[in-house]
């Protein structure tokens, strides 16, 4: 993929109408073409748009086999006053005017002067909006009382990179953007408290926060301006409520969190310990998966759920301590998957979603290692999301991982694809590459490709040089198709002394197989036996003695003989994969004794 990216430098100014719900905006961006390309057009998102009755979002919700109950038909029910719109009011590029048409959620921008390659240009706009009651993500009075959860909020530039321009309508999935800075400033009235993206300028000048207090200073009159700088992001996101409670909590990584609530029974008690939590999850994301680059992170209650966004996440509140736990621990780590590494989501969805949500199993197990949370730790704490994966995948519902985030046919498909899935891939290359070198590579991964927006492909060429093994037929296999693994012992049979195994593949996905031995005396051994399109294998791994590499297998042979040098008679168990990490979608067939013999 071309290293270069595209740059936008935002500056807007803000201006809220509580009682109407409404904003007026002034908005600049030094849009800088770092491509090869010309540009004629430019691009934005705009998001509130979707939130009117005949939108793709609201016919999407409604026709949709199985739809977000969050959402369904709400939208086509919302009144003049509920729906969000988002109006143009004035374009112009370096002070000329251009042409522009509204298209649901995207601004078509005809621009009267090309952008050359190279070139820097001013993006000038003013705009209102309407903010929409809050149904998906985004919008006004959620149904935790939080008043403005203001995310997917501004016209934001759509990323242009090496694939073109992506002008996605939004109907309810995922993200892309162009990596910048925000320079922001909001005027609201002086009873709001915010928070969001970014460090807070004037923090000092409006007392918030600081000499341990919660609350802002009163202000008798006018609007209080709330002023945000970020840099390094391609996105911008901020919460207001009154009734906000202000926590800041210090680690030792050189990064501030802030907690922003309203405090009451449901709240209280978890969100003032929940920083306790975070002291001990951060080190450890640092170290095991690359160091969080910013200088502070807020969490909000906000929303319907859990929504990640740069420097911050709109989470709902009222949760048990380990829920509350969890869904922070999540958001945060998308920091590391999408808010540093930047990955187009709606195409590579599961690189986001998956990646985070094994992040987040290995630092939720962690947590219980050290009794943060209720719970016992697992050895290998992915064996249920691989299991519930292959579950999933046995229904037929499944869909390939290539399929555009927008177009699943069902939201059961494309949360198991995005989030199950995702984690499962990582876990295969795990099994595939060994442990060390599957470590050493999502470090590499992080620290080469931030800020970068990378592709399927940059993460597996990672993983080939950290490894020596050619993965090019895993990437075919895994995301393109819904193929399936599942393997056999297939016979044993006496021979002179030794015995001879006929594995059989019974899936259509091939796999290098770990054979694990053990002997009625206690004696353990692992044959691997790699695939021949590996052009390698992987060393030992494991905590048995005797780690032998056989022939390797070729992908077309469906069945695959290997002699052992131990009696039949001497055997005690022969397993595939005693990790249980492989996808396999029967485990019963893969032991010897089968355990209907044992019974």
């Amino acid at each position: 993929m071309p290293q270069w990216q595209q740059r936008a430098v935002y500056k807007m100014d803000i201006v809220m109408d509580v009682v109407n719900n409404q904003f007026t905006g002034h908005q600049t961006i030094s849009y800088t073409n770092n491509s090869p390309d010309t540009l004629n057009r430019v691009f934005y998102h705009l998001f509130f748009n979707a939130f009117q009755p005949g939108s793709m979002m609201d016919e999407r919700s409604r026709t949709i086999i199985d739809p977000d109950k969050r959402v369904g038909d709400r939208i086509s029910l919302m009144t003049e006053n509920e729906i969000g719109y988002q109006i143009i009011n004035s374009m112009t590029i370096d002070g000329v005017d251009c042409d522009y048409t509204t298209e649901g959620t995207i601004l078509e921008v005809d621009l009267p002067k090309a952008i050359l390659p190279g070139q820097s240009v001013l993006l000038e706009m003013t705009h209102e909006a309407q903010i929409p009651l809050q149904i998906r993500r985004s919008g006004r009075d959620n149904a935790e009382g939080i008043r403005y959860t203001m995310t997917q909020w501004y016209p934001k530039l759509c990323e242009y990179d090496f694939q073109g321009w992506h002008p996605t309508p939004y109907i309810g999935r995922e993200f892309y953007g162009v990596w910048g800075d925000f320079d922001v400033t909001i005027m609201i009235d002086p009873e709001y408290i915010l928070g969001g993206t970014g460090v807070l300028q004037n923090a000092r000048e409006i007392g918030y926060g600081y000499n341990g207090s919660k609350k802002g200073k009163k202000v008798k009159k006018g609007k209080r301006k709330w002023h945000f700088k970020a840099e390094e992001v391609h996105d911008f996101a901020w919460a207001a409520d009154p009734d906000y409670d202000h926590i800041i909590g210090q680690t030792d990584q050189d990064v501030e969190f802030h907690y922003l609530f309203q405090n009451g029974p449901k709240t209280e008690e978890n969100w003032n310990k929940l920083h306790s939590a975070i002291e001990v999850a951060l080190p450890y994301m640092n170290k095991r998966f690359g160091k969080y680059p910013y200088p502070i992170y807020s969490v909000i209650q906000g929303g319907d759920g859990g929504m990640e966004y740069p420097m911050c996440t709109m989470i709902t509140g009222e949760r048990s301590f380990g829920s509350l736990v969890g869904v922070t621990i999540h958001e945060l780590f998308h920091s590391w998957y999408q808010m540093v590494l930047g990955t187009n989501e709606g195409l590579y969805p599961w690189m986001d979603e998956g990646f985070t949500s094994f992040g987040t199993t290995e630092v939720m197990n962690y947590l219980k290692e050290k009794g943060i949370i209720e719970g016992e730790p697992q050895k290998d704490p992915h064996l249920n999301g691989i299991r519930s994966f292959t579950g999933f995948a046995i229904s037929g519902l499944e869909e390939p991982l290539s399929t555009h985030a927008d177009h699943y046919q069902t939201n059961a498909a494309y949360s198991v694809g995005s989030y199950s899935k995702g984690s499962v891939f990582l876990k295969q290359i795990e099994y595939i590459i060994g442990k060390t070198s599957f470590d050493r590579g999502m470090l590499r991964y992080y620290d080469e490709w931030k800020f970068k927006h990378p592709t399927p492909d940059d993460f597996i060429r990672i993983m080939e040089k950290e490894s020596g093994i050619v993965l090019d037929w895993f990437k075919y296999y895994f995301i393109n198709s819904t193929k399936s693994m599942d393997y056999s012992i297939d016979t044993l049979a006496g021979l002179d002394g030794k015995t001879k195994v006929i594995l059989r593949r019974l899936g259509e996905f091939p796999m290098p197989i770990d054979l694990y031995l053990k002997t009625n005396d206690g004696a353990e051994v692992i044959y691997n036996v790699p695939l021949r399109v590996m052009r390698g294998e992987k060393p030992s791994e494991d905590d048995v003695n005797v780690y032998v590499i056989k022939e390797d297998w070729p992908w077309t042979h469906n069945m695959y003989e290997l002699i052992l040098d131990y009696p039949i008679e001497d055997i005690d168990i022969l397993q595939i994969d005693r990790s249980e990490r492989m996808a396999d979608l029967n485990l019963d067939n893969n032991i010897f004794p089968r355990q209907n013999d044992i019974d």
